[in-house]
């Protein structure tokens, strides 16, 4: 693990990821709601296992819904993320960008007060560690980059782990105000 991650984990000894999940399914489902509900279940399971190896301060209960009207998917703060129809977006790298809004990204107002004063005091040099001292955290739309995983191009394990890190570190920093 890298230095900073491991001082982040160091401040928190007492902290432990507890990132559940749990699917809302029809009682008696149609084959598109079967089909939607596996692969959302699959890339829930693989970025929820992400988060709590990676992010001691991501703590939450989700609730996850198929709304085939979504066009992409979306997460909220109050822990609701919905996925579309757009197979896609039923993906580990959308599932991990959703959970980052359910944790505040692009929904708090301390998420926006610390994008307009670049104030991240854990996440920056974290950030720095990996791209060098000119790095910074972007943010626009609700959303952060690098590492915001917005786009499906972005995903690989290591940006992938690299996004827990981050979230990780911007909880520590107050994201969730």
């Amino acid at each position: 693990m890298h230095p900073i991650a491991t001082l982040i984990w160091a401040l928190a000894p007492l902290a432990t990821a507890t990132l559940t999940f749990q699917v809302q399914r029809a009682s008696n489902p149609s084959a598109d709601q079967t089909d939607a509900y596996g692969r959302i279940e699959a890339a829930m399971r693989a970025a929820v296992d992400r988060y709590n190896r990676l992010a001691p301060h991501a703590n939450k209960a989700l609730t996850i819904q198929y709304v085939p009207s979504v066009p992409t998917a979306d997460g909220n703060f109050n822990g609701n993320i919905r996925f579309g129809s757009n197979r896609s977006y039923m993906t580990e790298r959308t599932a991990l960008h959703e959970i980052a809004h359910t944790l505040g990204v692009g929904q708090t107002r301390a998420f926006d007060d610390k994008c307009a004063s670049g104030n991240w005091p854990t996440a920056l040099p974290l950030l720095r560690s990996w791209d060098g001292q000119g790095a910074v955290i972007n943010c626009g739309g609700g959303h952060f980059w690098p590492y915001g995983l917005n786009y499906e191009n972005e995903f690989s394990q290591a940006n992938a782990d690299r996004h827990c890190l981050l979230v990780d570190a911007m909880l520590v920093d107050g994201l969730a105000g």
